[in-house]
């Protein structure tokens, strides 16, 4: 069960658009949070799907 969740975890970064990535180096507090919530929702997506397999 780790070993999948780790791979999907690994596969949603993977994935994760530049536009994300971008945002996460940002200086700006509300730019790096925006970035942090989209990935957040990506990560808890693949959870989600990963259980119900």
């Amino acid at each position: 069960m780790q070993d999948d969740l780790q791979a999907a975890i690994a596969a949603i970064i993977t994935r994760t658009p530049e536009w994300v990535r971008q945002e996460l180096l940002s200086k700006e507090q509300a730019t790096r949070a925006r970035a942090e919530e989209a990935l957040a929702a990506m990560i808890a997506g693949a959870l989600k799907d990963a259980r119900a397999a």
